[in-house]
Protein backbone atom coordinates (compact mmCIF):
# COMPACT_ATOMS: atom_id res chain seq x y z
CA UNK A 1 0.00 0.00 0.00
CA UNK A 2 2.68 2.54 0.71
CA UNK A 3 4.79 1.76 -2.06
CA UNK A 4 1.30 2.67 -4.56
CA UNK A 5 0.90 5.23 -2.21
CA UNK A 6 4.11 6.99 -2.88
CA UNK A 7 3.31 6.57 -6.40
CA UNK A 8 0.52 8.13 -6.56
CA UNK A 9 1.72 11.37 -4.56
CA UNK A 10 4.99 11.23 -6.92
CA UNK A 11 2.63 11.68 -9.94
CA UNK A 12 0.37 14.14 -8.58
CA UNK A 13 3.87 16.29 -7.80
CA UNK A 14 5.46 15.91 -11.14
CA UNK A 15 2.34 16.23 -13.32
CA UNK A 16 0.63 19.46 -11.54
CA UNK A 17 1.75 22.95 -13.32
CA UNK A 18 2.53 25.57 -11.89
CA UNK A 19 1.93 28.25 -14.33
CA UNK A 20 4.29 31.81 -13.49
CA UNK A 21 2.75 35.02 -11.68
CA UNK A 22 0.97 37.26 -13.84
CA UNK A 23 3.26 40.65 -13.30
CA UNK A 24 1.19 43.11 -15.41
CA UNK A 25 0.32 46.38 -13.49
CA UNK A 26 -2.91 45.12 -15.34
CA UNK A 27 -4.01 42.09 -14.54
CA UNK A 28 -7.49 40.78 -14.84
CA UNK A 29 -9.01 40.75 -12.03
CA UNK A 30 -7.80 44.37 -11.17
CA UNK A 31 -11.56 45.60 -12.05
CA UNK A 32 -14.89 44.09 -11.10
CA UNK A 33 -17.42 43.99 -13.68
CA UNK A 34 -19.45 45.80 -11.89
CA UNK A 35 -17.14 48.95 -11.63
CA UNK A 36 -16.42 48.83 -15.57
CA UNK A 37 -20.36 48.96 -16.14
CA UNK A 38 -21.24 51.07 -13.32
CA UNK A 39 -17.95 53.70 -15.08
CA UNK A 40 -19.64 53.13 -18.29
CA UNK A 41 -23.32 53.99 -17.42
CA UNK A 42 -21.87 57.14 -15.38
CA UNK A 43 -20.12 58.60 -18.64
CA UNK A 44 -21.94 58.69 -21.67
CA UNK A 45 -18.73 59.91 -24.00
CA UNK A 46 -16.40 57.26 -22.81
CA UNK A 47 -14.20 55.44 -24.89
CA UNK A 48 -13.73 51.90 -25.49
CA UNK A 49 -10.03 50.01 -25.96
CA UNK A 50 -9.74 46.97 -24.00
CA UNK A 51 -6.39 47.25 -22.79
CA UNK A 52 -5.76 43.67 -21.49
CA UNK A 53 -5.98 42.85 -25.69
CA UNK A 54 -4.04 45.96 -27.05
CA UNK A 55 -0.75 45.21 -28.23
CA UNK A 56 0.69 48.42 -27.67
CA UNK A 57 -0.88 48.61 -24.02
CA UNK A 58 1.13 44.74 -23.43
CA UNK A 59 4.40 46.30 -24.80
CA UNK A 60 3.91 49.57 -22.72
CA UNK A 61 4.22 47.09 -19.65
CA UNK A 62 6.92 45.02 -20.73
CA UNK A 63 8.77 48.50 -21.22
CA UNK A 64 8.04 49.98 -17.92
CA UNK A 65 9.32 46.38 -16.38
CA UNK A 66 12.56 46.16 -18.25
CA UNK A 67 13.11 49.73 -17.74
CA UNK A 68 17.04 49.75 -16.87
CA UNK A 69 18.84 51.36 -14.23
CA UNK A 70 21.41 54.80 -14.95
CA UNK A 71 24.34 55.73 -13.43
CA UNK A 72 22.47 59.42 -13.04
CA UNK A 73 20.28 59.52 -9.83
CA UNK A 74 18.18 62.43 -11.44
CA UNK A 75 17.86 60.36 -15.01
CA UNK A 76 16.49 57.68 -12.43
CA UNK A 77 14.13 59.52 -10.35
CA UNK A 78 12.59 61.00 -13.21
CA UNK A 79 12.06 57.68 -15.18
CA UNK A 80 10.54 56.75 -11.58
CA UNK A 81 7.58 58.97 -12.00
CA UNK A 82 7.56 57.98 -15.75
CA UNK A 83 6.65 54.34 -15.28
CA UNK A 84 4.67 55.48 -12.33
CA UNK A 85 2.72 57.83 -15.14
CA UNK A 86 2.35 55.12 -17.97
CA UNK A 87 0.61 52.87 -15.07
CA UNK A 88 -1.80 55.50 -14.19
CA UNK A 89 -2.34 56.47 -18.13
CA UNK A 90 -3.04 52.33 -18.39
CA UNK A 91 -5.29 52.09 -15.63
CA UNK A 92 -7.29 55.55 -16.47
CA UNK A 93 -7.72 53.65 -20.23
CA UNK A 94 -8.68 50.68 -18.72
CA UNK A 95 -11.48 52.33 -16.35
CA UNK A 96 -12.14 54.62 -18.98
CA UNK A 97 -11.66 57.52 -16.93
CA UNK A 98 -11.29 60.22 -19.76
CA UNK A 99 -10.06 63.29 -17.21
CA UNK A 100 -7.72 60.54 -15.77
CA UNK A 101 -6.39 59.87 -19.09
CA UNK A 102 -6.26 63.76 -20.21
CA UNK A 103 -4.29 64.18 -16.68
CA UNK A 104 -2.10 61.54 -16.90
CA UNK A 105 -1.36 62.32 -20.59
CA UNK A 106 -0.08 65.73 -19.21
CA UNK A 107 2.00 64.63 -16.89
CA UNK A 108 3.52 61.67 -19.21
CA UNK A 109 4.57 65.07 -21.56
CA UNK A 110 6.26 66.77 -18.73
CA UNK A 111 8.37 64.17 -17.75
CA UNK A 112 9.47 62.78 -21.06
CA UNK A 113 10.49 67.09 -21.54
CA UNK A 114 12.39 66.61 -18.28
CA UNK A 115 14.17 63.07 -19.00
CA UNK A 116 15.11 64.84 -22.60
CA UNK A 117 16.73 67.47 -21.01
CA UNK A 118 18.76 65.23 -18.31
CA UNK A 119 19.82 62.94 -20.65
CA UNK A 120 22.82 65.70 -21.78
CA UNK A 121 24.17 64.01 -18.92
CA UNK A 122 24.60 60.23 -19.34
CA UNK A 123 27.17 58.78 -20.95
CA UNK A 124 26.95 57.85 -24.85
CA UNK A 125 25.67 54.13 -24.34
CA UNK A 126 23.23 54.97 -21.62
CA UNK A 127 21.88 57.71 -23.49
CA UNK A 128 21.21 55.32 -26.55
CA UNK A 129 19.51 53.12 -23.95
CA UNK A 130 17.36 55.46 -22.83
CA UNK A 131 16.46 57.26 -26.32
CA UNK A 132 15.60 53.89 -27.42
CA UNK A 133 12.95 53.30 -24.54
CA UNK A 134 11.43 56.65 -25.24
CA UNK A 135 11.25 56.43 -28.51
CA UNK A 136 9.04 52.92 -28.32
CA UNK A 137 6.89 54.39 -25.27
CA UNK A 138 6.25 57.86 -27.29
CA UNK A 139 5.32 55.47 -30.15
CA UNK A 140 2.94 53.24 -28.12
CA UNK A 141 0.96 55.87 -26.31
CA UNK A 142 0.89 57.84 -29.80
CA UNK A 143 -0.80 54.31 -31.12
CA UNK A 144 -2.94 54.10 -28.19
CA UNK A 145 -4.26 57.91 -28.52
CA UNK A 146 -4.97 57.38 -32.27
CA UNK A 147 -6.95 54.55 -31.64
CA UNK A 148 -8.99 56.10 -28.83
CA UNK A 149 -9.17 58.97 -31.18
CA UNK A 150 -10.45 57.20 -34.37
CA UNK A 151 -13.57 55.60 -32.12
CA UNK A 152 -15.17 58.99 -30.63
Amino acid sequence: MKPLYFGLLLLITISCATEKPNVSPLSNGFYSEAKKAEADAESNDSFSININENINAAEITNLISTFPKFKNSAVNVEVSTLKYTLQNYLYAIDAGNISGKNKTLNSLEKSYKKIQKLRKYLNKDDNEVLNRYLVRLKTNVTFIENSINSKK
